[in-house]
Parts: structure tokens; sequence; C-alpha cells
């Protein structure tokens, strides 16, 4: 990386904290204006939206406008309506001090100022602007680095970038481990992370040598468990629609099944029969692409670990870097295919007799960012998140809470910290300042 394009970044930051300074970003009328502004722009671009994420990732028309235009459009329009009730001053009960005086309590939500966001690649749009939005809400500033492993993407969120906002107020900067290494020395007010746990540990220890704030929304390997009362059909349905999504690159897509052995071969038959019929037309191409060579590799690694243990699909090509919907069978948590988060379109499935030997199992290892729990019995199911953690939790379905603007969304320990959407993006890119009053 250059000396020009140091100070290139250098030149921007400085620039913001001066816009910042100016208390502009703290109006609600400028925030709100800005979000519509966002919103009229970000519109206007979904056809390269969706050619561009077509090319890095095979998305179809159909999935990229749902995931990576509409659900940030309706975010948009989530918080535009609720923003200025949301923003007020939370008042709290008048109490009465030592000496008689009347104490009036209240918290204001303060912007941090100069926020950095960092993008991943596997839902490129949504998990960039959905944080943005709810920076820009809070009244920050930010430097946005979307991923280099999807260009035509990257180059598509410069472009609404520069015709939506000045560069003082949000910026993009593209760029790869050097220019994010750069971007991290600077003192940001806030950095909000999408990513691997591996680089969310560097992120994270470069803020802390600044002390600076920060979001980490990383990733780890979801269970999924499927008792031995749950409605097969609609569970392998619902699975495989969060499992084979952007070609299993989904933070929070079903790891692996634990499933009731009494249950376990109409489980596997049903799979099979579910991905024969979907996937049968246009075979590897339909779920999309993996990110990259390497990924292809790491994924096709798990399968000659335990070549007997694939009992659908297996099929990649590394040119196109297409790779099937693959199921295994009989894995045990020994096997290559356990020791990490996949992100690719190969199931493992593993059995239980005994729940409280599962759940055991499930707490041996790091906290996942969603646990999914499949049961037409809610004590069971009840049970099962009671005696577990995750960053989120869902009972008889998959994903649909990363689409709720109701719900925060985040993780716990190695899977993340912090949580965001809607309302909760405002406590997320907000300090809550106490100020108490003594009449």
């Amino acid at each position: 990386m250059t000396t020009a394009i140091k100070d290139a970044m250098k030149s921007v930051f400085e620039k913001q904290k001066m816009f910042f300074a100016t208390q502009q970003t703290k109006d609600i009328s400028f925030r709100k204006t800005q979000l519509q502004r966002l919103r009229s722009v970000y519109a206007s671009f979904t056809d390269a939206i969706c050619q561009a994420v077509n090319i890095d990732l095979g998305k179809s028309r159909q999935e990229a406008e749902y995931v990576e235009v509409q659900i940030v459009l309706n975010e948009l329009d989530y918080i535009i309506e609720n923003m200025e009730e949301w923003v007020k001053p939370t008042f709290l009960p008048v109490s009465t001090h030592s000496s008689g005086a009347e104490m009036v309590s209240k918290i204001i939500y303060e912007p941090y100022g100069v926020t950095y966001i960092i993008g991943p690649f596997n839902y490129p749009m949504q998990l960039t602007f959905s944080p943005l939005i709810g920076a820009l809400m809070s009244g920050n500033t930010a430097i946005i680095k979307p991923s280099e492993n999807t260009p035509h993407v990257s180059a598509v969120i410069e472009s609404i970038v520069k015709e939506a906002f000045d560069e003082e107020y949000v910026t993009v900067f593209q760029g790869a481990i050097e220019e994010n290494t750069f971007l991290l020395t600077l003192p940001f007010n806030y950095i909000f992370f999408t990513g691997s746990p591996n680089v969310g540990k560097v992120v994270m220890k470069a803020a802390a040598e600044q002390l600076i704030p920060l979001t980490l929304e990383l990733g780890g390997k979801s269970p999924t468990i499927v008792h031995k009362d749950a409605d097969i059909k609609k569970a392998v349905q619902r699975i495989a629609a969060g499992k084979f999504i952007n070609c299993g690159q989904t933070c929070v897509a079903p790891d692996y099944i634990y499933v009731h052995e009494s249950v376990k071969e109409a489980l596997v038959d049903e799979f099979k029969a579910y991905l024969s019929a979907t996937y049968h037309d246009e075979s590897l191409g339909k779920i999309g692409k993996i990110v990259s060579q390497n990924q292809i590799k790491n994924l096709a690694g798990y399968l000659e670990d335990a070549p007997e243990k694939v009992v659908y699909g297996g099929n990649y090509d590394l040119e196109t870097r297409h790779f099937e919907a693959t199921l295994m069978t009989d894995v045990s948590w020994e096997d290559a295919v356990m020791q990490q988060e996949i992100f690719g379109p190969v199931l493992p499935i593993l059995t239980y007799d005994d729940i409280n030997e599962a759940l055991t199992e499930i707490n041996r290892r790091p906290k996942p960012l969603a646990l999914y729990v499949f049961s037409e019995d809610q004590n069971f199911a009840d049970d099962v998140i009671a005696k577990t953690t995750s960053g989120d939790a869902e009972i008889n379905s998959t994903l649909i809470h990363v689409g709720s603007h109701l719900l925060p969304f985040g993780g716990v320990g190695t899977s993340g910290m912090g949580k965001y959407h809607g309302r909760f993006s405002l406590d997320n890119f907000s300090h809550q300042r106490s100020v108490l009053q003594l009449k």
C-alpha cells in the first residue's frame, strides 16, 4: 500500500472527525433525511446489486433481491418510521435525594463519532449496509471497508455510497489485509466487524490497543436438534432452506444435525428425496458459488477424510466454484468436518439417544451463533434452550430471526459480542449517557 493511499485514508478520517464535531449528525432531521436518501439510492441500484452478487457468489436473482436488497430496504423503512421516537431521552421515575430534594434522571443516546465498518463476503450488501444504517441512525459518521473477496459487489457498494453521501460523512475504502491493518491503527470511536472468529481476534486486539469499543459478529458451529417427535418433512425443508441458501455460506446456517436415533433413517431418506427434487434441474449451479477455490478444497477435505460417510452429493467443480448439497451420516465429533465451522453446503448428521448427553457435547464446544430445535413438544424445545446457550435460537425454523427487525441479533462468547437490528442498533451504536438533575 502506497504512502498516498495512507495519506488519503488519514485525510478522510480527519474530515469525518471535523464534520462530526460540527454537531450536524446529531440533528434528528439530518439523520432521517440521510437515511431516506440512502433508501432512494439503494433501491435504484437493485439491478446492479443482483448482477454483482450473481457474478461473485452465484446467487439467483430471486435470492439476491430478497437477502441483499429487500431486507436492507425493510430495515430502512422500519428505522425511518420509528427513529424519532427511539432517539428521545428516556426519563426515569422521579426519586428523592437524602436531602429531600427531587432527583430527575434520564438517559440520552449519544453517538460515538467516527465508526469503522468492516463488511464480509457472504452477504456483502446486507451485512455492510445494515450496520451502516444503525450507525447513521445513531448520529455517527462511517468509513466502510467491504470484502475484497467479492470485488464486483464491493464496487457497487462504493458507487452507492458515493452517490448517497459526501465523503466527510460516509466513505468506502477498498482493499484487503494491508489496508484493513492500516485503518485499524486510526483512532476510530467505534468498530463494527462481521467475519470469522480468527480475524475477529485481530480486530479486537487492534481495538484494545486504543480502547475502542466494538461489535463482533462472528460465527461458529450452530447445532440443529431434531427430536423423535419432530415433523420430519417440515424439518427437512426448513433445515435445507437455512443450510443451503448462499451455498452454505451463512454465519447462522445449521452447521450440523443432532437427530434422535429412532428417526435418523427417516430424516436421511427425506433429505435425499428433497435435495434430489429441489436441486435436480440445475444441479451444482442452483445453490450458488463458494467464494474461493481454497474454500472448495477445504470442503473437499472433509469428504476425503471420511468418504464412506457421504450419503448424498459430494460433487464439486473447482474452476466454477460450485459445490453440491452434500449429506454425511454416522458422523462423530472426531471427524474433520466437526472440528470447525463448515461454511459450505456440507451437512453432517450425528445421532443421540439421551438428549442430555447430546446437550453436554454441545455445551463442551464454543458457544454458537445460533441453535435450532425441531420438536412438537414445547416443553422439550424450551428445555433444550434453557440447558444450552447461543447467540440466538429458533424452534421449528432456521435463519428467520436474522431478518426480524424486532429482535436483537448477535453472538455470545466466541460467536461474537454486541447486538443490532432495528431499535437495538441504536443501543449498539450509541453511548447511553446517564444525566441526573437535582431540583
